[in-house]
């Protein structure tokens, strides 16, 4: 008898009581530590990361360990827990070195496999929250484009993600994935001025420097690809949160802002423009949890929900925090008002870990449909 093909599983949306739980407390510790005006005054410092906040965050909690197997000092959890802790730290904008160190560069360690040596204990460290790591590639790297590497221990990589408070870089090379210590010799980072202060950007600048061999080339070229994947994919996380706290935000604003004795909110146009964005966030919150259970799960079509969650969540990020931005009139455009935070974060997500266009590129690849 001929098997018959089984169905695809289908993506699981909901969120388990474990999940809200975590949600419960990385909001109740964000709020305490990471409000609107400590992330202003983060960003006018020359510290905007608070290592208090990632301490409580990353061993407190155990958020920097969740993707971690339980033997290697992690919590044993996966990219649907993480999910939820991105969701937070983008409704709060709160600076965390989260997405880069605890996402990208660990899943790229995790996929080199082994339970023993340098990189397995490198993801030790970082579980535990006493070191942070950074993939040295350009934040707008897309996974498909993660075959761009330098030639070696020498050359200078910009825009690099939380580089200038790393304690080590993983540097991408035709020789394959090196692990080298920020305050190595040889090593330079420059700090750049980006449009989101609360993820600062560096240039790095590579001379001579020496760093340990964790893998060679074809085995570290699918393991940047992986861990750009997690980050795109869980990526979408965040901006699901920049979204929900936009739209929430805006709608309490206009409730209590009165005009002409009425509040604006009542006004019709106004409620189409909400209604619509909150179909928006509905629609975005599918797209970042069908891909954040594709990475839990290992299913084989998780790049096409990966590709579908940028494709859609980077736009709804951005429409979500213009109109908090707009609706909310005159304070709107203020500094102490936390919304210009959020149309930052929100545009520079959009070109994060490649563009929406280049999204609905690998969409139309993957599932072999004509290019848009």
């Amino acid at each position: 008898m001929t098997a018959t093909a089984q169905p695809p599983a289908t993506p699981d949306l909901l969120y388990s009581q474990d999940e809200e739980d975590l949600r419960s407390a990385v909001r109740a510790l964000l709020a305490d530590r990471a409000d609107a005006p400590t992330v202003i005054a983060a960003t006018e410092s020359d510290t905007p990361y608070d290592p208090r906040l990632w301490e409580a965050l990353a061993s407190g909690i155990g958020a920097a360990g969740l993707l971690v197997p339980e033997k290697l000092g992690g919590q044993g959890a996966s990219h649907r827990e993480a999910a939820v802790v991105l969701e937070e730290l983008g409704r709060s904008v709160a600076p965390a070195p989260y997405l880069t160190s605890s996402v990208v560069a660990t899943e790229t360690l995790l996929a080199l496999g082994g339970d023993d040596g340098p990189a397995a204990a490198l993801v030790g460290e970082l579980a535990s929250g006493a070191r942070t790591a950074v993939l040295a590639v350009p934040l707008g790297t897309a996974p498909a484009g993660s075959q761009k590497a330098t030639a070696s221990l020498d050359g200078t990589v910009r825009g690099v993600a939380d580089a200038a408070v790393a304690d080590v870089l993983l540097v991408p090379t035709a020789e394959g994935l090196y692990a080298v210590e920020a305050t190595a010799p040889g090593v330079a980072v420059a700090p750049l001025v980006p449009l989101d202060l609360t993820r600062p950007l560096a240039t790095l600048t590579l001379s001579g420097a020496t760093g340990t061999l964790l893998a060679d080339a074809d085995a570290s070229a699918a393991a940047v690809r992986r861990g750009l994947l997690a980050g795109a994919g869980l990526l979408a996380s965040e901006q699901l949160g920049i979204a929900e706290w936009c739209l929430t935000e805006t709608v309490r604003h206009t409730r209590e802002r009165h005009q002409f004795n009425r509040p604006v909110g009542s006004f019709q146009s106004l409620k189409h423009r909400m209604a619509r964005l909150w179909l928006e966030v509905v629609s975005a919150r599918a797209a970042a949890r069908g891909a954040a259970d594709a990475l839990a799960t290992g299913s084989p079509d998780a790049p096409l929900a990966v590709a579908v969650a940028q494709a859609y969540c980077s736009g709804v990020a951005v429409h979500a925090a213009e109109e908090c931005v707009q609706l909310h009139g005159g304070i709107g455009m203020t500094w102490e008002h936390p919304a210009h935070l959020y149309l930052k974060r929100a545009k520079a997500d959009s070109i994060a870990y490649g563009t929406a266009g280049s999204h609905r590129a690998a969409v139309a690849e993957l599932a072999e449909l004509p290019a848009p």
